[in-house]
């Protein structure tokens, strides 16, 4: 298998990782990098170093979800909640030697967020129907990574298997802040920290642990697989929700919580030349209990499965890639906090807006 091909290949492993961060709306999914676009083969040229690679997304949440039924009714009278989500990726790779690698990633984000619920408090009392937005900008939560072939690659040319360890930085401001409309004692807007969906980053310190494979059956197909856990040991972050404002019932739900989050995704490929053409599910979201640590206080728990298709084109030394990973279950599970609320008589399981789908398309450059 020639070069061009091994190169294009593995973009296409990498399209649509890049879509880590806030991947579906109020299930604050953030990124950390697009880990998979700066692996090498031991086909292409050795002879480059550095690994450079942006890549941008974007999605419109609205729809509501309670556990995988869908709230139809929040759109059709206009209470729904609706974000926009902008990220650009800069990721940079230093290869060591044909097994290890070492990855930096740096995200910035761009969201704006409109809702009712959220404004229109006037003397304590929400009246629900004053729509207005907020927006967060800035640097989110960087990564820094190591890599490792398992397999020797120069005997295993056909498939091998990619083991990652890094850490998540928080770099991301988790306190940000915009304003609240009419909820001052006169009806005034106050300065808040906006929702948890939006923020630039959790506010904790974590551990990620990756799997990335490839198997060549012929020159033209193979299947990929990708898989990536966050573990963040840190419960809660100090960061006031307000959510005990519109109810007393909501008081234990009144800090948000610095949740884990994890991804897996695997599928089929088919190669010419340069052009790579790929086709997967993919599996993401946010545990209910982390691996490490407490699991209380504010979180959206949730997950998504996706249908994804991938493009890619690779020439001389840049390869460019897009992927549209396009929702086909959506179900907001039950928080530690809404079983704690649940009777026998009343099962509590709180909402949360997702996309239909993610836009991902981006480039990578290898240099000396």
């Amino acid at each position: 298998m020639n070069r061009i091909l091994s190169a294009t290949f593995l973009s296409v492993i990498c399209t649509g990782m890049i879509s880590r961060a806030q991947a579906q709306g109020c299930v604050a999914l953030r990124g950390n990098g697009p880990a998979t676009c700066t692996l090498t083969h031991p086909d292409e040229d050795r002879s480059d170093k550095w690994i450079f690679s942006m890549g941008a997304r974007y999605f419109k949440s609205y729809k509501h979800f309670k556990g995988s039924e869908e709230q139809k009714e929040r759109v059709l009278n206009g209470t729904e909640v609706i974000n926009h989500q902008t990220a650009i990726d800069l990721t940079l790779t230093r290869l060591i030697n044909s097994r290890w690698s070492v990855m930096l990633d740096v995200p910035l984000l761009a969201n704006a967020r409109s809702s009712l619920y959220e404004h229109g408090l006037v003397n304590g009392v929400n009246n629900y129907n004053q729509r207005h937005s907020m927006h967060s900008y800035g640097l989110g939560d960087m990564r820094i990574a190591v890599y490792r072939w398992l397999l020797d690659p120069e005997k295993h040319k056909k498939g091998n298997i990619q083991a990652g360890l890094g850490i998540k930085f928080a770099t991301g401001d988790y306190d940000y802040q915009d304003y609240w409309y009419n909820v001052g004692p006169n009806g005034t807007r106050q300065l808040r920290t906006v929702d948890q969906s939006i923020q630039l980053g959790d506010g904790g310190t974590g551990l990620t642990a990756e799997l990335n494979l490839y198997q060549y059956f012929s020159r033209h197909f193979g299947v990929y697989g990708n898989f990536y856990y966050l573990s963040n040991p840190r419960e809660q972050n100090g960061v006031r929700t307000y959510r005990e404002t519109l109810t007393p019932a909501l008081g234990n739900e009144a800090i948000c919580s610095v949740p884990d989050q994890y991804m897996a995704r695997a599928g089929v490929n088919y190669m010419t030349k340069g052009f790579s053409a790929a086709l997967g599910a993919r599996l993401e979201g946010i545990p209910v209990n982390d691996l490490i640590g407490g699991s209380g206080d504010f979180r959206r728990p949730g997950y998504v499965i996706s249908l994804e298709p991938n493009v890619s084109y690779a020439f001389k030394k840049m390869n460019v890639f897009a992927g549209v990973p396009v929702a086909l279950r959506r179900d907001r599970t039950q928080s530690n906090t809404d079983k704690a609320r649940s009777t026998p008589a009343n099962k509590v399981n709180g909402d949360a807006a997702f996309a239909d789908y993610v836009i991902n398309v981006g480039f990578s450059v290898r240099f000396r």
